[in-house]
């Protein structure tokens, strides 16, 4: 047998919302979690930044000392003298 085809009604929605946080706080509590999140984030940005500096500086030494050191352009020279006929 077939089932009938039932309209369901979605559940009226209450009259009163339940309170958020951000009702309870007071604006001037939300503007400072605000400010303090957006300090973070640029702390954070330093961070990073000063990192990837860092890093920068030391991967420039460490390929001058290579460009430097006469043992390692050998072991990594193609030694292809061809192209140079």
């Amino acid at each position: 047998m077939a089932k009938k085809k039932t309209n369901r009604t979605p559940a009226p929605a209450p009259a009163e919302k339940p309170a958020t946080l951000k009702d309870l706080l007071g604006e001037d509590t939300i503007a400072k979690l605000k400010e303090q999140a957006n300090e973070l984030k640029k702390e954070e940005e330093q961070r990073r930044e000063e990192a990837r500096v860092k890093a920068e500086e030391v991967r420039k030494a460490e390929q001058k000392r290579l460009d430097n050191d006469f043992e390692h352009l050998l072991n990594n020279n193609k030694m292809d003298w061809n192209k140079f006929k």
